[in-house]
C-alpha cells in the first residue's frame, strides 16, 4: 500500500522521529544525504523538494546545477545507524522549471524508471523482476597508501589460514575453503544476522546469508526476486547495511570484486524474469531449459551487447581482476544450464513456472545498482524486438565445463573484455540499445565514459608493488 504524507507525519509523531534523512545517488552509485529536522516536514516538502547542487553528483554542468530532490514516501523508513531517531526516504532529482518541476533525465532513480516505462511501451512485458546476489568481504583491518613513498594496501581477517601461526586457538579456515562453513569458523554470523534483520525491517525480504569461498572473510547475502525499482533501491539500502552493520561489530566491509590476491572475487550475480498482466513470460515447458523464446531472445541482446554492458555493469578497473579464468567468474559469452564458467547461467533449481528465470553473472556491486539495472533490461528488449537468437549466433548452451577446454577449443569461444578501458570503447560503440526511447541521455553516457577514462588514465599511471618483484633488479 503506497504511503502519503499524512502517513509519513503519522508515523513521525509515533516514533518521536527528530530528523527526516534524504538520501540521494551519485553517478558512481553512492549515497549522498541532506537533513531537516522533522518538524519541518510537511506536504510542501514532497510538492516543492529539497533544492541540492547536482554538479557535485557529477549530473551536471555547474551553469546548470541547481535542481530539486522530491522525496518519495514509499520509500520511508527509520534509519537504525542514527542515535537520534531519523526517518530515511530516497526519491527522484528534478528539474526546476515552471510551471512545474520535471525529471531529471540522467538521474540514477529517473533511468530506472524510464527503462520499465520502455519496456512497457513495447508491449513484450509490464514487470520485471531481479534477484541481485551480494558478495562481499569483512575484514577486522584495512590500510593503504598511494604517495611518493609508499603504494601500499594491508587487509586482515582474524579467521584466514594467514594467521595459523598466530590466532593461538586454532581456528583458521584453509585456503578457498570458507562456502558453507560453520562456528567456530564462521566468526561473523551474528553480524550477517544482524544485517539481515535490518534489511528485513526495511522491507527487504532475504532468502539466506553464507560464508562464501575465500577464506580471508567472504560472504553473501541473498535477497528475495522483487520488482527491479525497488530492487535498486534496496541494492543501495543492502550495502548501506552491510557497511554500517560491519562497522558495529568492529569489522569493514568491501564489495572491492577482488581485493585478495589468490582468492575468490566477489561478485552480484543478477537473477532476472519478466511478467505480463502477471503471468510469466520467460517460461515454458518446450523450450531449451523450460524458458521461452522471449526468453532466448533477452539473452541474445544481454549477449550481444555484453562488451558495453560491462562498462556499467563492472565500471571499476578493479572489476576486471575478478573477471579471469580460473575462477567462478564467467569470462565467456554464452549460456547454459548450471554451469558457472558461461555469463549467463539458467538455474535448474527454478522448476516452478512463475520463477523460471536466468542470471547474468558479470555484474559486480561496484556498479551504480540503477544504471546497471536499466542497461540490463534495455540490452535484452533489444534482444527480443530484433529477434537474437543466442543458438544461432553460437553463443551455446554450453552445458559442459568451458574452463577444460582444450586450448585450441577456448580460442574459438568470445570472451568478455579484459579491461575498463576495453569495455568503455564498447559502449562508445555500442549504445543504441540504451539511448532508445530516451532512456539513457547520450550526453549522460558521454560524461560517464569521458569521466571513467579519466580514472583509468590515472590508475595507469601509479606504479604497482607486484612490479617492484618483476622488474626492480632488472
Amino acid at each position: 500500500m503506497a504511503k502519503t504524507v499524512q502517513d509519513i507525519i503519522s508515523l513521525i509523531k509515533e516514533k518521536d522521529i527528530k530528523m527526516v534523512d534524504f538520501k540521494m545517488v551519485d553517478v558512481s552509485g553512492q549515497y549522498r544525504h541532506v537533513t531537516i529536522p522533522a518538524s519541518n516536514f510537511s506536504e510542501e516538502t514532497i510538492k516543492n523538494g529539497i533544492g541540492f547542487d547536482a554538479s557535485n553528483y557529477g549530473y551536471a554542468v555547474v551553469e546548470k546545477s541547481d535542481m530539486v530532490f522530491i522525496p518519495d514516501p514509499d520509500t520511508a523508513l527509520i534509519d537504525p545507524f542514527c542515535e537520534i531517531p531519523t526517518l530515511s526516504m530516497t526519491g527522484n532529482a528534478m528539474i526546476i522549471d515552471y510551471p512545474e518541476n520535471r525529471p531529471l533525465p540522467q538521474y540514477p532513480r529517473n533511468i530506472i524508471r524510464a527503462a520499465v516505462e520502455s519496456m512497457k511501451k513495447s508491449g513484450i512485458a509490464d514487470e520485471m523482476i531481479i534477484l541481485p546476489e551480494f558478495e562481499f568481504y569483512l575484514f577486522d583491518n584495512v590500510s593503504w597508501e598511494v604517495s611518493g613513498r609508499e603504494i601500499s594496501s594491508s587487509v586482515d581477517a582474524v579467521q584466514s589460514y594467514w594467521n595459523s601461526s598466530v590466532e593461538g586457538k586454532g581456528v583458521v579456515v584453509p585456503k578457498q575453503k570458507n562456502y558453507h562453513i560453520a562456528k567456530p569458523f564462521d566468526v561473523s554470523y551474528e553480524c550477517r544476522s544482524e544485517m539481515c534483520l535490518h534489511m528485513k525491517d526495511a522491507g527487504i525480504d532475504i532468502n539466506y546469508h553464507h560464508p562464501e569461498v575465500a577464506a580471508s572473510g567472504q560472504f553473501e547475502i541473498e535477497p528475495q526476486l522483487g520488482e527491479v525499482v525497488h530492487m535498486a533501491d534496496a541494492t543501495m539500502m543492502i550495502k548501506y547495511i552491510i557497511h554500517n552493520t560491519a562497522l558495529k561489530y568492529g569489522k569493514t566491509a568491501t564489495f572491492m570484486p577482488k581485493p585478495i590476491y589468490g582468492e575468490a572475487g566477489s561478485g552480484m550475480h543478477v537473477h532476472m524474469l519478466l511478467k505480463k498482466n502477471g503471468e510469466p513470460v520467460f517460461s515454458d515447458d518446450a523450450g531449451y531449459a523450460h524458458l521461452s523464446e522471449t526468453a532466448h531472445y533477452f539473452m541474445g541482446g544481454l549477449l550481444k551487447h555484453i562488451a558495453s554492458l560491462c562498462a556499467l555493469t563492472n565500471p571499476s578497473t578493479n572489476s576486471f581482476k575478478r573477471l579471469v579464468p580460473g575462477f567462478e567468474a564467467p569470462v565467456t559469452v554464452g549460456y547454459a544450464t548450471s554451469n558457472r564458467s558461461a555469463v549467463i547461467r539458467i538455474p535448474a533449481y527454478a522448476k516452478d513456472p512463475s520463477l523460471r528465470r536466468f542470471e547474468l553473472r558479470n555484474p559486480d556491486a561496484t556498479c551504480n545498482p540503477y544504471f546497471c539495472y536499466a542497461a540490463i533490461l534495455m540490452a535484452g528488449l533489444d534482444g527480443v524486438k530484433n529477434k537474437i537468437d543466442p543458438r544461432a549466433e553460437g553463443w551455446g548452451p554450453y552445458d559442459f565445463n568451458l574452463y577444460n577446454l582444450p586450448e585450441e577449443e577456448k580460442k574459438k569461444l568470445k570472451g568478455l573484455p579484459t579491461s575498463l578501458p576495453e569495455a568503455l570503447d564498447a559502449l562508445e560503440a555500442d549504445h543504441d540499445y540504451l539511448t532508445a526511447d530516451g532512456v539513457f541521455p547520450e550526453f549522460m553516457l558521454k560524461k560517464f565514459i569521458d569521466t571513467k577514462r579519466v580514472e583509468c588514465a590515472e590508475m595507469a599511471k601509479i606504479p604497482h608493488p607486484a612490479e617492484f618483484e618483476k622488474y626492480y633488479n632488472l
